[in-house]
């Protein structure tokens, strides 16, 4: 079997918290996962900051497909986002005190960018292991939807696959089984 490369980006902690479920989710997983040999990256919950990151990791270890998980507080269920939209808009600072309300992310990009990466197929692969997952929509305005949406334009007709997966809060799904979860959506890709 070929050997592929997946990055897989988690987050910082932000706002009150001292840890993040997304990073400690990305943390537990094996360096191998089916094809893929898996590289790890920390970022920011910064606009733009995650972004360029991300995309200087990519640009020094050639992913074959990026993975990027981040924190949905609110939801319940571990949600693959099948698009990201050209919008940064915060209720809250990000961590440098940045709080755009409705400024575009790329002034000549398109409104919205669909995931490239099988995010169906992830759905699929995660309540066959009896964990509640749906197909989302709404990656939403903060530093998450940045992140998805810079990615996918960065790498819009190139090789490099992209997609985006919120998890819950630790006290809705343990941080153990969203690993586990994440290593069914990756052997589903």
């Amino acid at each position: 079997m070929e050997s592929k490369t997946l990055l897989v980006t988690g987050f910082e902690p932000f706002g009150t918290e001292t840890t993040n479920p997304s990073w400690e989710a990305v943390k537990r997983l094996p360096d191998r996962i089916g094809a893929y040999r898996v590289e790890r990256r920390l970022l920011p919950v910064e606009f733009g900051q995650a972004a360029a990151l991300a995309i200087d990791a990519a640009d020094r270890v050639h992913p074959d497909a990026i993975l990027c998980v981040g924190l949905a507080a609110s939801r319940t269920a571990i949600t693959p986002e099948a698009i990201g939209v050209n919008v940064r808009d915060a209720s809250i600072p990000d961590n440098a005190g940045s709080k755009p309300e409705g400024d575009p992310i790329d002034a000549c990009g398109p409104a919205a960018i669909f995931s490239t990466l099988p995010v169906r197929k992830m759905v699929e692969a995660i309540t066959a292991v009896g964990i509640p997952a749906q197909l989302s929509y709404s990656a939403g305005t903060y530093v998450c939807n940045d992140l998805l949406y810079s990615l996918l334009r960065r790498f819009d007709g190139t090789r490099t696959r992209v997609a985006f997966i919120h998890i819950p809060l630790a006290s809705a799904i343990p941080v153990e089984t969203s690993a586990r979860v994440l290593c069914a959506a990756i052997e589903a890709m």
